[in-house]
């Protein structure tokens, strides 16, 4: 098994690596990873939209081939670090933003932060709406576990990728690799112990950051898209209910017997409802 990430573009964002991927030509449209990930969760999405929109998938600060910030990895500063890396890819106009997990919080915190920038929010199986979260990230908050938990080992991998599909035919050689590619940078384990402490506890996600950040969104009245995946073994599916109920303009969609990540269980419908969104 070759331990390297996918091929992908690179930009200089304040003198820092990023990885990202950039094609087609329109609208343009920005795909937010989760935390650990990297944009090759968006590939097959991202080539769909290519058709007719302008795409940009970026690795967040310290994933998978950026490098990370200078300072803490927390939300406002990933938030901050994608209007940088929109600068130097010289989209100024609002965007669509797509993002997944830990990129759907961090499509909200840009959208409050620069509201210029958006056109619409897609929040997938989106972290911001519940307590609740995958006993494994927990963990991460108890310190003598953290390193042990992150050390990059192919058993491990193999058991998160599990975890993240519904369908157990996703779990590739090739998206182990990519995911075993990405833990193995070295600033990999301080950058995702960095986040989830910021953002939780051993008991779950932080309740304060949530409701000031959901507040601030209703307030904007965005075009907003819910989707979850019905058997979400990361972020339980009731927290879209609650969703609804925090954001009760923006449309929803349930998928069954479909994972943690909808745009690749369910590619053709994500991009079938993110077109009805836009449109």
């Amino acid at each position: 098994m070759t331990l390297a990430l996918p091929p992908a573009d690179e930009r200089t964002v304040d003198g820092r690596r990023t990885r990202c991927r950039i094609s087609g030509d329109g609208p343009p449209v920005v795909l937010l990873h989760g935390i650990g990930r990297t944009l090759d969760d968006f590939t097959a999405l991202h080539t769909a939209l290519a058709r007719d929109h302008l795409v940009l998938a970026v690795d967040l600060p310290g994933h998978g081939g950026s490098a990370p910030l200078d300072g803490p990895h927390t939300l406002p500063a990933l938030a901050a670090a994608v209007a940088r890396f929109l600068d130097a890819a010289e989209v100024t106009g609002p965007a669509h933003l797509v993002g997944n997990s830990l990129g759907g919080a961090v499509a909200m915190r840009l959208a409050v932060d620069t509201p210029r920038r958006v056109a619409s929010l897609a929040l997938l199986n989106s972290a911001g709406f519940g307590r609740e979260v995958t006993v494994a990230l927990r963990l991460l908050a108890v310190r003598p576990l953290a390193r042990l938990l992150l050390r990059p080992h192919p058993r491990i991998a193999r058991r998160t990728e599990r975890a993240i599909f519904y369908d157990p035919a996703y779990v590739t050689d090739e998206r182990i690799a990519t995911a075993l590619a990405a833990a193995g940078q070295p600033h990999a384990a301080r950058v995702m112990l960095e986040l989830v402490r910021d953002l939780g506890t051993w008991r779950g996600v932080r309740p304060q950051w949530r409701a000031d950040l959901l507040d601030a969104v209703a307030a904007l009245d965005l075009p907003t898209l819910l989707v979850w995946g019905e058997r979400d073994l990361v972020l339980p599916a009731a927290h879209l209910a609650y969703a609804r109920t925090r954001l009760p303009n923006a449309r929803s969609h349930l998928f069954r017997d479909t994972g943690h990540m909808p745009q690749i269980e369910r590619t053709a419908e994500v991009e079938a409802l993110l077109r009805e969104l836009w449109a």
